[in-house]
């Protein structure tokens, strides 16, 4: 028996991850954030390194995977 394949709806899926500018720029400032947060830490920071290592990893980074993109419109309903 053969299985019927069913064809891929034209649009966006929900695993589909195509990332835009404000994805980009949000991973950028959790980087930057996380890199200077590590740095400060480095040099015995215990007030602003935590701030930034939290901003970097619990703020951004998920901002930065779960924003959608600007620029795309969908059409109401989907």
């Amino acid at each position: 028996m053969s299985q019927k394949v069913k064809s891929k709806p034209p649009g966006r899926e929900s695993g589909d991850l195509r990332f835009g500018m404000r994805n980009y720029l949000a991973l950028g400032g959790a980087l930057l954030s996380i890199l200077l947060g590590f740095w400060l830490l480095s040099r015995g920071s215990i007030t602003a390194a935590p701030v930034l290592l939290v901003l970097g990893y619990c703020v951004l980074v998920p901002y930065g995977l779960a924003a959608g993109r600007g620029g795309e419109r969908t059409p109401a309903g989907e």
